[in-house]
């Protein structure tokens, strides 16, 4: 298995929301969610529509830790919600297929990967990068690794670290800074 990059530039990440908007309504919510939660493509995917309807929280049991988790929905996402489930209903997938199937992660993965090919942008994706470019981000506005490490239920601040790149971004800094 590769491992994926979280999307370090807020110029790309909005140049690919752009993008998502204009070709799917769908994959520019889930992008959001993934990018704004923090949660693992089979969290996303498995969320209906009563999860998000009139809820100012969303709160699911994650499906590879089994672990509760509960988090507000935030004001770039709330009016997306609003919008995107007008006409559905509650017992409806919130992520649906052309064939009105529940989206699967391989699908969700196909999506993101073309729709980043198709800006140019150079990272290693998955859908697992919107996780990690949501971790990267946190960490860069609130400098707050046990947070963080908390959100991702991580067993320590090294491997969130390492996890969302930082490590590497401070090993590149340190070898960039220092010239004998």
């Amino acid at each position: 298995m590769t491992t994926v990059e979280p999307i370090r530039k807020l110029e790309d990440i909005r140049k690919l929301e752009r993008y998502l908007k204009k070709k799917s309504r769908r994959d520019l919510l889930l992008f959001t969610i993934g990018t704004n939660c923090g949660l693992r493509i089979s969290d996303i995917v498995a969320l209906n529509v009563s999860d998000v309807k009139n809820k100012t929280h969303i709160q699911i049991v994650e499906k590879k830790t089994g672990k509760f988790k509960k988090f507000p929905i935030n004001a770039k996402l709330k009016p997306m919600f609003d919008e995107y489930i007008k006409d559905k209903k509650p017992d409806e997938a919130l992520f649906r297929s052309r064939f009105q199937n529940r989206l699967d992660r391989f699908s969700a993965y196909r999506g993101l990967k073309k729709a980043c090919k198709d800006i140019g942008l150079q990272e290693k994706i998955g859908t697992h990068t919107m996780r990690k470019t949501f971790g990267y981000h946190h960490y860069k506005k609130f400098k707050d690794v046990a947070m963080l490490q908390k959100i991702f239920n991580h067993s320590s601040p090294y491997i969130t670290l390492r996890y969302i790149g930082i490590d590497q971004d401070q090993i590149d800094k340190s070898f960039t800074n220092f010239i004998l």
